[in-house]
């Protein structure tokens, strides 16, 4: 398991480091940090699974992998399909 920390989300509750003070650290105003790396052994996921449950603002997320190699079109073909879309507009009719 894996897992990343938003100090920008954090709000200083603290539940992440009173389910898991060996991942988590508090700063002298009560916001977490991580202890070590992003890395959670296996004996220590349940604890960090319930410390994601209950950060109140969502700080805490678990990490899922690297994202596929070529996940994302590029600009060339984003434009090659806008412009196999692009039609030319009907002809008017003569006016009667």
């Amino acid at each position: 398991m894996k897992i990343k920390l938003d100090r920008t989300v954090c709000d200083g509750f603290g539940k992440c480091a009173e389910h898991a003070p060996s991942v988590f650290s508090l700063d002298e105003w009560g916001y977490a940090s991580l202890a070590g790396a992003p890395e959670v052994p296996a004996e220590l996921e349940p604890r960090v699974r319930r410390a994601i449950l209950d950060c109140p603002v969502d700080a805490i997320i678990e990490r899922l992998g690297p994202p596929a190699a070529h996940s994302a079109p590029n600009a060339d073909d984003l434009i090659s399909a806008a412009d196999d879309r692009v039609t030319a507009p009907a002809p008017l009719a003569p006016p009667a």
